[in-house]
């Protein structure tokens, strides 16, 4: 055996906080405690109208004066509470929008942050998939995009978003785009090195995880956007952004899957659950998934699942090649990121096929695999990350509005904004199904 690694990593206001619990923290469903006083609440203006912003020396910004204020949720270290902060009307820059936020979606990635498994730049505002509407463009914005996004439309965002420019955005490759990787995960800002969030007391630098889509307004580069149909709701059209996103990148771009192919899922969570129904819908013969919670498996069914496995009550390869007359699948998925499941995935399939990694896991982490069979059978071990935002994502609105893509059984839990240290708690231990969705609006 050989040890291979398993580290796909996404990265190498007032003066009255509202303090949210962490993960280790024991919840109160009916209070959200203020530590400066019982008494207080926050209030947020929303107003942009009279906003000003400075240029310092490092070519950077912040609201010098009046301007308006909104709400964000700020993770500061590991395994403490998040708080909700109020900071100043983040302004976007050329080719950049502006967005109210209407919805964000609760996922692993944010919480592998939270607890200190993968390192990003602190303090930094969480949440990476939203959907919202467009409210302002930075200055000099080409004029093809505010046709194409005018004030007041409707649009979902994609957690990789892309610059448009770099050696692999050119040639379409978004979801390996340099400069998310380089600045956003690497540093937490945006592609000029600097980030859109500073605190309304202080004008302190919040980082930004993606576009730091846990508050009431986020600033997206255009080319992480598409437009988002009336006919789709904000909150569970949500999950198109990275959940249905990631899902669609590994079943499009890493599994090439086709009609009549076998696949084999581990790990039916939001990404999980998603690839069942991407593989569904590009016609996939057996679809079996994998995971330790029967609740989750038989929501499963429902995705497009004609198999489930139980990891804790039978062997999962074993079973596996059961199903598929002792081959094994073209295509298993592994959505979990933990080192057991790597292997799992890699032993699952047939000769000659895919094992695709799109879990993340905590940094350092390894999986093993047999050189042997890896070199004679012909397995492929494949990373993918998430999907190509300028040509996926309008995809997948297409899929969710057609009906195709069922984004009302995706979503099994809606939290408020208060509640959002109650939503990441929930999905530390195992309580969301699928996904859950915190409402902004």
């Amino acid at each position: 055996m050989v040890v291979v690694s398993h580290i796909i990593r996404r990265g190498i206001a007032s003066k009255k906080k509202l303090i949210i619990p962490s993960i280790r923290c024991l919840y109160n469903s009916t209070h959200v405690t203020d530590t400066s006083s019982s008494s207080s609440s926050i209030t947020t203006n929303s107003s942009s109208s009279s906003s000003s912003f400075a240029t310092g020396a490092s070519g950077g910004y912040h609201v010098s004066s009046g301007g308006g204020y909104m709400r964000g949720a700020v993770f500061w270290e590991p395994n403490k509470p998040l708080t909700i902060e109020h900071f100043h009307l983040p302004r976007p820059k050329t080719n950049e929008l502006l967005i109210k936020t209407k919805a964000c979606g609760i996922c692993h990635s944010d919480l592998h942050v939270i607890k200190g498994e993968i390192p990003f730049a602190t303090p930094c505002v969480i949440g990476h998939e939203i959907t919202g509407e467009v409210v302002e463009h930075g200055p000099l914005t080409h004029h093809n995009i505010i046709n194409r996004y005018p004030v007041g439309s409707q649009v979902v965002g994609a957690f990789i978003m892309p610059c448009g420019n770099c050696f692999y955005c050119s040639k379409g490759h978004d979801d390996l785009c340099q400069d998310f990787f380089a600045f956003n995960r690497a540093q937490g800002t945006l592609y000029d090195g600097q980030t859109r969030l500073f605190l309304r007391d202080a004008g302190k630098p919040v980082y930004m995880y993606s576009m730091g889509g846990m508050a009431e307004y986020c600033v997206i580069p255009a080319n992480g956007l598409t437009t988002l149909p009336n006919s789709l709701p904000y909150t569970e059209s949500a999950i198109l952004g990275c959940a249905v996103f990631t899902a669609y990148g590994a079943m499009a771009h890493a599994a090439e899957l086709c009609a009549g192919d076998s696949i084999a899922v581990i790990g039916i969570g939001g990404v999980g659950s998603s690839c069942l129904q991407i593989a569904r819908a590009f016609g996939a013969s057996d679809i079996i998934a994998v995971d330790v919670n029967d609740e989750k498996l038989d929501k499963a069914k429902t995705f497009g699942a004609t198999h489930t496995v139980n990891a804790t009550k039978e062997d999962a390869v074993e079973r596996i090649r059961e199903i598929t007359g002792g081959m094994g699948v073209d295509v298993a998925v592994e959505a979990l990121g933990k080192p057991q499941t790597f292997l799992q995935c890699t032993q699952s399939v047939k000769d000659g096929g895919k094992a695709v990694m799109i879990g993340l896991s905590q940094a350092g982490s390894v999986g093993e695999i047999d050189i042997n069979r890896l070199v004679r059978r012909k397995i492929k071990v494949i990373g993918s990350y998430g999907g190509r935002a300028r040509q996926d994502l309008p995809k997948l609105v297409k899929l969710a509005e057609t009906g195709i893509f069922n984004l009302k059984d995706a979503v099994s839990r809606k939290y408020t904004f208060e509640q959002v240290g109650e939503a990441f708690n929930d999905l530390n231990q195992g309580k969301i199904i699928s996904r859950g969705v915190v409402e902004i609006m």
